[in-house]
């Protein structure tokens, strides 16, 4: 038996490394094509602090598998050397950011995916602290389905849900910014040793919740779920016998996906945008309305900067084009850094996005101490842009019910009054009417850490044209 020659071993040393890279390569592309061909959904996942939302997930995608053992035991010892015990191995799972792993909550938008049998998500993990509802808003304007945790230990989710409370707020934003899709998770019920009882008197409260802000009953499925021990997440809790529904991911299947916006003009609000070397300026957001293409010509508003798409990607995979719905990069050419930044909207030159110096709008108040006169000024949220915006004018009292015109010209609003008004942003402000662009017609405006009201725009009164 002639014994091979050394150069021989590294060749075929060489040809099995890479015989190995190609397989990882076809596999992946494998996996790549049978996402695509699964409808995707842009999933939030919201609550009050210290409900257990990122722990959940965290625990979600590692039954899921999405997230191996080996990190979630890497996350466990970090967590242990902060002093924390291994409180936080799950919850790091969603909170990367070394600050939020300091002080142990979500502060910005986690993005992970994850498929189930019929759909391919992208999580996005909102923050439930006050400081950051910012962001949750953005979250909230780009899903189509929504989870909002509650919990079954004892007080939390009268917290929770209590005037002020983070999953009143976020109920109330999820229904004002159009996500119609609601998953209501339990969590915590290991807490109290997986009673039936406890899930009960957390899911009266939480009816009760959602019910006041809009959502149809029968259509939320309430869930017995512990974040922490993984009951009910992807597996069948082996702890509630008394629960005959659905898993997590199993209900997850249950969601619809909406036909797709991609006859209208193209609308892509700018989340973030990076300055890559070797590739330049680099926007990220989520294409709203319409389809965009490599080689297509755009205008960034409310700049009136022209440019052209170079490239598009997601999740680090280049693709031809993108459509509504899709969480995209993409890199321009002809555009600067100075022309673009977050609160922006990419449109196509033939048919601009809509910049407004002053529109009508239906707003409806939901937190204030007192009551709001003509001259209030607080801070718009719409799609990604955030701005000072003065509500000039009180046109009508609205019955939210009905619609019926109950007061012309209110000189003050308090909560719960629906009312039609005028506002100006302090500067000019990509948005759209709801009735044809129900994506970029919705806002919420904010004050004093809270959501004082949000609203829809019935009419841009006073238009800007760069």
């Amino acid at each position: 038996m002639l014994l091979a020659k050394s150069s021989d071993l590294k060749l075929i040393e060489k040809f099995l490394i890479f015989f190995q890279k190609f397989i990882t390569v076809i596999n992946a592309l494998g996996h790549a094509l049978y996402m695509a061909d699964k409808p995707h959904l842009n999933l939030i996942v919201t609550g009050h602090i210290d409900n257990g939302k990122s722990t959940t997930m965290g625990h979600f995608l590692m039954d899921l598998g999405v997230v191996d053992e080996r990190t979630i035991a890497s996350h466990a010892s970090e967590s242990e050397k902060t002093g924390k015990g291994d409180t936080f191995k799950y919850a790091w799972v969603m909170d990367n950011i070394k600050d939020e792993r300091e002080r142990g909550i979500t502060i910005d938008l986690a993005f992970q995916k994850f498929e189930s049998p019929k759909y391919f998500f992208t999580l996005i993990d909102a923050p439930g602290h006050r400081d950051f509802i910012k962001n949750m808003i953005t979250g909230a304007s780009e899903a189509d389905a929504a989870v909002l945790v509650l919990s079954a230990k004892e007080g939390e989710t009268d917290t929770a849900i209590a005037a002020g409370g983070q999953a009143r707020e976020h109920a109330f934003l999820l229904k004002t910014l159009g996500v119609n899709q609601l998953i209501v998770a339990i969590n915590k019920m290991d807490d109290s040793n997986y009673s039936e009882e406890a899930f009960k008197t957390a899911k009266e409260k939480g009816e009760k919740l959602v019910k006041s802000v809009g959502y149809k009953l029968e259509n939320v499925p309430f869930i017995p779920v512990s974040g922490w021990k993984g009951d009910n997440l992807v597996k069948k809790s082996e702890n509630m016998s008394w629960y005959s529904g659905k898993t997590l991911l199993e209900a997850f299947d249950d969601f619809t996906v909406s036909e797709k916006p991609i006859g209208k003009p193209l609308r892509v609000p700018i989340q973030d945008v990076y300055t890559i070397t070797g590739v330049g300026t680099v926007p990220v957001g989520r294409v709203e309305t319409g389809v965009m293409k490599a080689g297509d010509k755009i205008v960034v508003m409310p700049s009136g900067a022209p440019g052209e798409i170079k490239s598009i990607e997601t999740h680090h995979t280049e693709m031809p084009s993108a459509e509504a719905g899709d969480n995209i990069g993409f890199n321009l050419r002809g555009v600067e850094k100075k022309d673009i930044k977050r609160g922006d909207v990419l449109g196509s030159p033939d048919a601009p996005p809509a910049v407004a110096k002053e529109f009508k709008a239906q707003i409806i108040v939901i937190h204030h101490p007192t009551a709001i006169a003509p001259g209030y000024t607080p801070v718009m949220h719409a799609h990604t842009a955030q701005v000072a915006a003065t509500v000039t004018e009180f046109l009508q009292k609205i019955n939210p019910a009905s619609g019926a015109v109950e007061e012309e010209n209110p000189k003050f609003l308090k909560v719960g009054d629906s009312a039609i008004v005028k506002i100006r942003p302090v500067r000019p402000t990509c948005i759209e009417t709801f009735q044809d662009f129900p994506e970029m017609g919705r806002f919420a405006l904010r004050d004093m850490g809270a959501t004082i009201a949000a609203g829809i725009v019935k009419e841009i009164t006073e238009e800007y044209k760069p």
